[in-house]
């Protein structure tokens, strides 16, 4: 009866939230503090003299499992990893000061984020803001600073941007930031397979109007420097039209400490390619894959994968998309239980998961994410407290920039 109880009272919260802020909106492009008052923070001085914009967003959301698992976990699913609970999932702001790469003059700037809510547990870095906020106080909600960097541009060439501090990945297709995906729930390549953060530096360079190069040195994988030095680059190719762009990013290098795991290498690499079919219809295909030596589990672990995405843009304010995902974790070495009480079983597994969504904005700083995924795991009961090995998930968020 509880559980039941639970996910109703859930899909009553996330439906009133999309209609109050439904009932606020405004037909403009504006952010929803300057729709609502008229004040835009950017404009004032001193932040518009020194070119400093602030910025950020709350999105709020459920993953509805039908079920309804006594764990209350969506097995290895994460980010939504709760069953059919209401939770905010990122209060998310950040400060940014970009480089001018077009005076062709030296040129510094920064950038910091912060993020609060139960995306952030998935976020944190090892030796940083993993210990912030504890599970003794909180469980679910955590706190990361997921970038904090300055920004160098040099007008060497046709112009050096460097990055020296803690920042995202460029690894993969898939984001942390909730209004940079399509989808509210996560590829298992993103959770498992990839970084998500580095701390380094790491420096770009335009070659010429297709082709650009990165690359620099980081601590590793998630970490502040715990681990040894790693190289992480990576090349992009977009064609003239730009319809067409193909980026592929690497990270090798030593890993784990002596405390915990004994060093040991690790290499992966990512491949995207991005297509628009038509000015409408957009396609991606994203393959992945890891080596790991003397992990954990296995003298050599393996994992890869391939990821399709196709999305479709009805009108400007209403998108389709398809996602279909295959992650083999071929030595049981990546996927595992996040979380206390958790009941995911470990061991090889071949991961399918197939998503269809819906976009809509109807006002540029409102957008609304339902979706529904069905998952299936062929070797292992990964779902339902472990008892299944598949799971239907109808899920939704809605997401507020500021």
């Amino acid at each position: 009866m509880k559980s039941h109880l639970r996910k109703n009272t859930a899909w009553q919260l996330t439906l009133c939230s999309a209609v109050l802020c439904s009932s606020l909106a405004q037909a403009d492009d504006k952010g929803a503090v300057e729709s609502l008052t008229g004040f835009n923070i950017n404009e004032t001085a001193p932040l518009k003299d020194l070119g400093i914009n602030v910025g950020g967003w709350v999105s709020s959301g459920v993953a509805g499992n039908i079920d309804s698992p006594t764990d209350n976990y969506n097995g290895p699913v994460t980010f939504g990893d709760r069953a059919n609970e209401f939770h905010m999932n990122q209060l998310y702001g950040y400060i940014e000061k970009a480089v001018d790469t077009e005076a062709k003059k030296w040129d510094l700037g920064f950038r910091a984020d912060i993020l609060y809510g139960t995306d952030a547990r998935f976020t944190t870095q090892a030796n940083f803001d993993n210990n912030l906020v504890t599970d003794g106080s909180s469980r679910f909600y955590k706190l990361a600073f997921p970038q904090a960097y300055a920004t160098v541009f040099a007008p060497i060439g046709n112009g050096l941007t460097t990055k020296i501090g803690h920042f995202y990945t460029i690894i993969g297709n898939e984001v942390v930031t909730a209004p940079d995906n399509f989808f509210y729930s996560h590829a298992y390549t993103m959770q498992y397979g990839e970084p998500f953060t580095h701390t380094g530096i790491l420096s770009s360079y335009p070659v010429n109007n297709n082709i650009s190069i990165t690359g620099g040195v980081v601590s590793g994988w998630d970490s502040f420097f715990q681990e040894e030095p790693n190289f992480l680059g990576g090349v992009t190719y977009t064609t003239d039209d730009e319809k067409t762009s193909v980026a592929f990013s690497l990270i090798t290098g030593d890993v784990g400490d002596d405390k915990s795991i004994p060093e040991h290498h690790r290499t992966m690499y990512s491949i995207v390619l991005s297509h628009d079919i038509t000015d409408t219809l957009h396609y991606k295909l994203q393959h992945d894959m890891g080596i790991e030596e003397k992990s954990a589990v296995a003298d050599s672990a393996k994992w890869y994968g391939i990821n399709q995405y196709l999305t479709y843009d009805i009108n400007d304010q209403l998108g389709a998309g398809v996602r279909l995902e295959w992650f083999r974790d071929e030595d049981g070495a990546r996927v595992g239980a996040i979380g206390s009480g958790n009941t995911l079983p470990g061991g090889q597994n071949h991961y399918l998961a197939a998503t269809v969504g819906l976009n809509y904005s109807p006002m540029s700083w409102l957008t609304l994410r339902p979706e529904v995924r069905y998952d299936h795991a062929t070797e292992n009961d990964a779902y339902n407290d472990g008892l299944s090995n598949d799971q239907l998930l109808i899920s939704a968020d809605a997401i507020v920039r500021f």
